[in-house]
């Protein structure tokens, strides 16, 4: 496990939900790649990561992000985020990430 890192994979109205706690560096990538690949393949049409309790951040998380979000579109499935913080958000819209995950503000929103 990488320090700073947990996640927890769970499940809200039947869509899987990767909850992500700490920090979001290289370090995680094995751990966060493990756990989505955990999904059965069938429950993977849409998942939800929930940043809820994400503190930070890189550019090396970010590229872990946008290499699943990749991976997931072009296997027709969908990765959404929830309760990302104001400056996540900001950072999503920068990078561009924001044309391709909806983001919700909190998990019950996103799992309506």
């Amino acid at each position: 496990m990488a320090i700073g890192f947990q996640i927890q994979l769970g499940s809200e109205k039947k869509i899987p939900v990767i909850h992500i706690s700490g920090e979001i560096t290289s370090e995680a990538e094995e751990e966060l790649l493990q756990c989505y690949n955990g999904i059965p393949e069938n429950d993977r049409s849409r998942v939800v990561f929930d940043f809820q309790n994400t503190r930070y951040i890189n550019s090396s998380g970010i590229a872990i992000l946008i290499g699943m979000i990749t991976r997931a579109s072009d296997n027709k499935q969908k990765i959404e985020f929830a309760s990302l913080n104001p400056h996540f958000k900001k950072v999503m819209e920068i990078v561009g990430l924001t044309d391709f995950v909806e983001i919700f503000d909190s998990l019950p929103d996103a799992i309506r």
